[in-house]
């Protein structure tokens, strides 16, 4: 069973679930270096199982959004909490999530228990208003410390609007 979603403690993301410098030779690279590092801190089960769902997924509709952001994700059996892993891309690299805008240097990856339809939604919908903001996606482009980033990823989810 999915644990619910408490908004008042959001640790979907923690320091060691974030990747500086990424570097990725296209989108399904990095979300197999962003699901390993959920995998190593537990929070998927089975890697190559939310890999594929990950990537069927992603063949289903793109996950780029304006402004340099992938935001590849799955509701997974694979995943008992809702769990975001980031990674901030090495300067000059960018990877194509397909936004209209162009390639990604902000790839935040999330895995969501398969129960949680509504919680994954919310993840998905409050995340898109918060990188929305120029300020903020720039506040994680320039954070050099995976503590900060993770600060602010989860600070930006402790309030979901209802």
């Amino acid at each position: 069973m999915a644990e619910p979603l408490d908004r008042y403690d959001a640790e979907l993301t923690t320091p060691d679930t974030v990747i500086l410098e990424l570097v990725a030779q296209d989108k399904i690279d990095a979300a197999a270096q962003l699901a390993e590092r959920l995998h190593a801190a537990g929070r998927i089960s089975n890697l190559q199982g939310f890999l594929e769902q990950v990537h069927s997924r992603e063949h289903q509709l793109a996950t780029g959004l304006p402004g340099g952001i992938g935001l590849p994700h799955a509701r997974s059996e694979f995943v008992d909490r809702i769990s975001i892993a980031v990674g901030v891309t090495k300067f000059g690299h960018a990877l194509d999530f397909g936004a209209t805008d162009g390639p990604a240097t902000l790839v935040l990856l999330i895995a969501t228990p398969a129960s949680s339809f509504s919680d994954h939604l919310e993840v998905l919908a409050t995340l898109a208003r918060s990188l929305s903001k120029e300020s903020f996606r720039e506040s994680l482009r320039r954070a050099h410390d995976p503590e900060v980033i993770s600060e602010l990823i989860n600070s930006s989810l402790v309030f979901f609007d209802h």
